[in-house]
Order: structure tokens, then C-alpha cells, then sequence
């Protein structure tokens, strides 16, 4: 018996020795953006944050590789990290990679930050306002003293300058350099990953995510929930890949996509209703529409571009109703190509439309106003041939008289049955001309039988 109860107790201690690391190894969350920061980017790591948090993560590490983005979807971004209650260190990688712009804000909110060598970061200047960083002051440091100055310098230093202020308050939650955090949004200065070690930007200098995770283990974070001891040497790691909707997002957020697909879904509309037939046009278009409409609310819009836009098809779709021979036509190309120009309002990478779009669509438009010019010149040529006009001078056979009444008849002309009336009797088989309509009945006149072109015509 006592030997059994032995047996049992070092059972049970063996057993409980192999589960321990496992019950304290909690998995580690891997996210990855590659690219600019905008709406896709924001809600894939929104919905990473809380997978994360659904899967029990002790850590979230985010491999970040990024030239800027936009400025709301970055502040998104940087709330719900500061509101995590787990840890997340952000890991610029790989060797070539950057966090530029946007990128250097997200790495200064992280819990941990770490670069890969031949990495690098900084140049934060708002570009939207500041132009491309490291671009010149647009005033000499001799001449800041002037008491005038104009209204858009004055908009872009306060721009700044909140910028500024938003990056030393993340500088200094973290424990990071605030000083040289400033230089890069005021001076658009960058630093090489060993020079953002040596200089306290970074926490840590990883070859890989493992070597990272070695780094870290053992080490003790502060969150909003308390502090977290990590323990991530023999972490699982859970990768969280973007999903279908993150891609579907990411594609029409792009602003050439948006530009296309409001110009598919208005034309597909205007073809519907001008056309009205099966619904292909019109479900397309809705469609179409619907997403364009979509993507532009979450992106920074010049609305006086888009109203230069919608001007532009209008006066191009009343071309094609009310041909004005070339002048609405020719306005409404001018009014899209400058509402293209000036629609998505920022200079950062990735958000911008290219002249190299915005030419083809102008001149497609071109083209089908000039050819619409062109029909309508063509028209105004033609002869009618609706209504009387293609009926009188028409030359056809008669097909049947009454015997009762001589002077009228039967003819068919255009597949239709007409009767006529004649100033003279008419037999079966010959061949009349007719001169004028009245209501329902025909006036005729008799035909020299040698004109036998102009009866086949008339038939």
C-alpha cells in the first residue's frame, strides 16, 4: 500500500513537471502589415487585438515594414494599442524594411520596440501639410522674425507642432528618447536601427522574431491592467494572416480603385436608364457605386474634387442627350481630369491618384464625347425616316381593290397594311406612288411601271 501511494505521488509530480511550462508558455499573437498605413491596415490590427485577447496571448508582436499612412487611421491604431491590456512590441522587419512617417508614431506606442539590422526610421513630418520629409523649410531660419507671414505656412506649423506634441507625450509614456522623436516630425530626421539602439529609440536589436522572443523572456511589462511578466522562450506563436475582407478593404481603399469604380458605377447607371433592359447595367453599376461611395468616406476626400468629378460625367452624359457639339463635352473632360487631380487630399505614398491613371480615364472620356459629337453630326445629315417622311414617295404594288369602291385599295408597305385612295381606278398589281397621309389611309398616284428600283425600295 505504501509503496502504491509512492508510485501515485511521483506520478503526479512528473506529470504536473511536463504540464508546467505548457500551462505557462500562453501563446504569442504574430501580426504583419507590409505597406501604407490606411483603413485596411487599421482594421486588420483592430481585429488582431482582439483575437489576441480571445486566445489568452501574453504577447502581440507586430512585424511593421511601412512608409507612412494616413494620420486617422494611425491615431486608430495607436488608441487601441494604448488601451491594450496585452503587450505589444513592434518588430521592424525585414533587413531593407522601414517604419517611416506613420511607422515611427506606432513604434514609439508600443510596449516594446525592436528593428531588425539594416533597418531604419524617422522622417515623421506630416507630408499631407509639410510636403515629403526631408523636404527644405519654406523660410530661412534668418528671416523667421518677419511679422507677416502667409496663411498656409501658419496651418502647416501648427500642424506640426501637434504632431510634435502627440510623439514626445508617446516618447515619454514609453521611457524613449522625446527629444530626437521630436527632431524627426520638425526636421525629418531618420536613424540606421544600431543608432536607434544607442540612442534609446529601440528596445532591442533582433535578427528574427525567435531571437526577439528570447530577449524577452523574462522581462516585466507595464499595461493599463497591471504588469505583465512574460515568459516567451518557448512561446507558442499564433500568425493572424489578413483575411479576405482585410484584402477586399485594402483593394478598394486604394484611391485608383475608388476612381474607377464610381466611374463603372455611374456609367453602368446612365446605360441602365437610358437603356432599360435585363438589369446587368444597373446591378453592376449599384454596385459598383455603392463600394466607390464606401471607400471614399474612409479616405481623406477633397469633396471639391468630387463635385468636379460628378460635374464632369453630368456635362458629358448631357453631351450624349443635348449635343452641344463638342462644348459641354470638352468641359466636362477638363472637370474630370481636375477633379481626378485634386480628389484624394494628402501626398502620403500609397494615397495618391497617378497622372498615369487620371490620363487614360480623361482621354477614354474624351473619346466617347467625340464620338457621340460625331453620331450627332452624322444624324443631323440623315434623312428621316420615321414618321410621314419615310412613307410619302414610297413606291409599292396594290394588293387588293374592292369591287364596290375602284378608287381605294389594300397595299403593304414597311410590314404594315395600309389602305389607299386614288383620284383614279386602281387594279391588283400596279403600282402606285404615295403623295400624302391622312390619319389612316394613304394617298396615292399611278406609276409609270419603269421605275421598278423605287418599288423594290419601298418594299
Amino acid at each position: 500500500m505504501l509503496r502504491s501511494m509512492r508510485l501515485l505521488r511521483w506520478s503526479l509530480a512528473l506529470l504536473l513537471l511536463l504540464a508546467g511550462p505548457a500551462l505557462a508558455a500562453a501563446p504569442v499573437t504574430l501580426l504583419r502589415v507590409d505597406g501604407a498605413i490606411g483603413p485596411a491596415s487599421a482594421d486588420y490590427l483592430l481585429r488582431g487585438l482582439k483575437h489576441a485577447r480571445d486566445e489568452g496571448a501574453q504577447l502581440i508582436v507586430l512585424e511593421l515594414d511601412t512608409p507612412g499612412g494616413l494620420d486617422t487611421s494611425m491615431r486608430a491604431i495607436i488608441k487601441a494599442i494604448l488601451a491594450s491590456p496585452i503587450p505589444v512590441a513592434t518588430y521592424v522587419t525585414p533587413s531593407g524594411a522601414r517604419a517611416a512617417s506613420a511607422g515611427t508614431y506606432m513604434l514609439y506606442a508600443r510596449h516594446v520596440a525592436a528593428m531588425a539590422p539594416g533597418t531604419n526610421l524617422g522622417a515623421a513630418t506630416p507630408v499631407q501639410i509639410g510636403g515629403m520629409p526631408g523636404a527644405p523649410p519654406e523660410q530661412p531660419q534668418g528671416e523667421q522674425d518677419e511679422p507677416s507671414k502667409p496663411p498656409g505656412d501658419a496651418m502647416s506649423r501648427k500642424q506640426v507642432n501637434d504632431a510634435a506634441a502627440y510623439i514626445r507625450g508617446l516618447a515619454q509614456l514609453r521611457g524613449r528618447n522625446a527629444e530626437w522623436a521630436e527632431q524627426a516630425v520638425r526636421e525629418a530626421v531618420s536613424l540606421s536601427a544600431s543608432e536607434a539602439l544607442e540612442q534609446k529609440v529601440i528596445d532591442y536589436l533582433a535578427r528574427d522574431v525567435a531571437d526577439l522572443l528570447r530577449q524577452l523572456d523574462g522581462k516585466t511589462l507595464a499595461t493599463d491592467e497591471g504588469d505583465a511578466t512574460l515568459s516567451t522562450a518557448d512561446a507558442p506563436l499564433i500568425e493572424h494572416a489578413p483575411d479576405w475582407r482585410v484584402r477586399l478593404l485594402a483593394v478598394i481603399t486604394n484611391p485608383s480603385v475608388a476612381l474607377i469604380l464610381m466611374m463603372i458605377g455611374i456609367y453602368g447607371l446612365i446605360l441602365e436608364f437610358s437603356n432599360p433592359g435585363i438589369g446587368a447595367g444597373g446591378v453592376l453599376g449599384g454596385i459598383c457605386l455603392i463600394l466607390a461611395l464606401y471607400s471614399l468616406q474612409l479616405l481623406p476626400v477633397n469633396y471639391a474634387g468630387v463635385a468636379l468629378i460628378l460635374l464632369g460625367i453630368a456635362f458629358m452624359v448631357a453631351e450624349a442627350f443635348l449635343p452641344s457639339f463638342g462644348v459641354l463635352g470638352i468641359g466636362g473632360v477638363a472637370a474630370f481630369v481636375t477633379g481626378a487631380v485634386i480628389l484624394i487630399d494628402t501626398e502620403v505614398p500609397g494615397f495618391s491618384i497617378p497622372l498615369s491613371l487620371i490620363v487614360p480615364l480623361g482621354m477614354a472620356s474624351a473619346l466617347l464625347v467625340f464620338g457621340i459629337v460625331a453620331m450627332a453630326l452624322k444624324a443631323r445629315r440623315q434623312r428621316l425616316v420615321s414618321g410621314d417622311s419615310v412613307l410619302i414617295g414610297s413606291v409599292v404594288l396594290v394588293d387588293a381593290v374592292p369591287p364596290q369602291s375602284p378608287h381605294s385599295g389594300w397595299v403593304h408597305l414597311h410590314g404594315e397594311n395600309w389602305q389607299v385612295r386614288s383620284a383614279l381606278p386602281l387594279q391588283v398589281g400596279q403600282q402606285v406612288r404615295v403623295i400624302a397621309r391622312h390619319g389612316l389611309q394613304l394617298e396615292v398616284t399611278a406609276q409609270p411601271s419603269t421605275h421598278r428600283e423605287e418599288l423594290n425600295h419601298g418594299l
